[in-house]
């Protein structure tokens, strides 16, 4: 990246940290390398995960998982697999995993500031016993996210109290124009506006969530 001559940047490790200082004892400690019952609950209370990969020459991507409540597979205490839903097909992360199986993961629960931290190395499942575990409206998923955990620990919730996400009253989304609005301004399509509407509206997707 080229940098402006205005900005200054930070070009080492010894220059970030006399900017940030040293972490606290606590931060530090909270590492893992395996779930406490803590953990399991959390998952079992998660419907949504953000999971950030990236390919072998790094180009990163972050893909939102989300589910009702509990759809992580817990297989053991240094095992989770994340089960796929049908989607656009892009499938940008699962293509990093095949070549850097290096993931990170977030864990929400809606209403909490804090977040569950994973990180750890991916495999691409088309078939394991615990399928059968993750139908959902009769939906079985095609594959399945296997991670072994390396780390895994709590993030405190400043950024999520910061940013006011769970306070009704900070929300305006209609603040930006419809999603279909924004499709057409941004990329080609032959649809109109108003076919756009429709088959992003609410009713339209709620039939396909589960849908192949």
């Amino acid at each position: 990246m080229t940098v402006a001559p205005e900005f200054t940047a930070i070009t080492s490790p010894a220059e970030l940290r006399e900017l940030l200082g040293a972490p606290m004892r606590r931060a530090i400690d909270k590492e893992r390398v395996a779930l406490h019952e803590w953990d399991r609950r959390w998952l079992a209370r998660s419907p949504l995960c953000l999971i950030a990969t990236s390919d072998a020459a790094g180009n990163c991507d972050v893909s939102p998982k989300g589910d009702p409540p509990g759809f992580v597979h817990v297989i053991d205490d240094t095992t989770i697999a994340i089960p796929d839903r049908p989607g656009n097909r892009r499938a940008d992360g699962f293509m990093n995993v095949l070549s850097n199986p290096h993931v990170g993961l977030i864990f929400l629960v809606p209403g909490r500031a804090e977040t569950l931290r994973i990180n750890g190395r991916a495999t691409l499942v088309r078939d394991a016993p615990f399928f059968g575990e993750m139908v959902v409206k009769g939906h079985r998923p095609a594959l399945a996210l296997v991670v072994d955990i390396e780390q895994i620990f709590f993030h405190c919730g400043k950024a999520l109290m910061r940013s006011k996400l769970w306070k009704a009253e900070s929300w305006d989304p209609e603040a930006l124009p419809p999603h279909a609005r924004i499709v057409k301004d941004v990329q080609y399509t032959e649809e109109s506006v108003e076919e756009l509407r429709e088959y992003y509206s609410e009713a339209n997707y709620s039939k396909k969530l589960y849908q192949a």
